[in-house]
């Protein structure tokens, strides 16, 4: 090995140092969600509204002392957050397995990231064993 063959390594490494995380591990990196306005559910903070998308992994009545509430967990891969609606006891074409697009402002109920009454599109399920 000569001692241009090792100053060029040298250099070359120095430079992968300096480089950020992701100029050079962009293979590894979990792609963000590309549809525009959706927020990943991690970042969505309380009293802001936003749109979130995921899979529905549980539905639930809870019953209230007046009102019916149907709660429904979204799940983005990452995070959950419940959406509520106040007055219903099931919503045609919401189930497990189902895929959702949400929007409301954000709450939390119990330590817990929560719309209530949301705007909401079903966007397709995950595959044939959920449906």
């Amino acid at each position: 090995m000569t001692s241009g063959t090792g100053s060029r390594i040298r250099r070359l490494a120095d430079r992968l140092r300096r480089e950020p995380a992701s100029a050079h591990e962009t293979a590894e990196t979990p792609p963000r969600q590309t549809d525009a306005g959706l927020v990943p559910i991690r970042e969505a903070r309380p009293r802001a509204r936003v749109t979130v998308a995921g899979e529905v992994r549980t539905v639930a009545l809870r019953p209230r002392v007046d009102v019916p509430a149907l709660d429904v967990e979204l799940w983005d891969g990452v995070d959950a957050i419940h959406l509520v609606w106040l007055g219903r006891r099931s919503i045609p074409g919401i189930s497990p397995g189902i895929r959702l697009r949400a929007t409301g402002r954000v709450t939390v109920q119990r330590r817990t990231l929560t719309i209530f009454n949301p705007a909401y599109e079903i966007v397709g399920s995950l595959g044939p064993s959920h449906e």
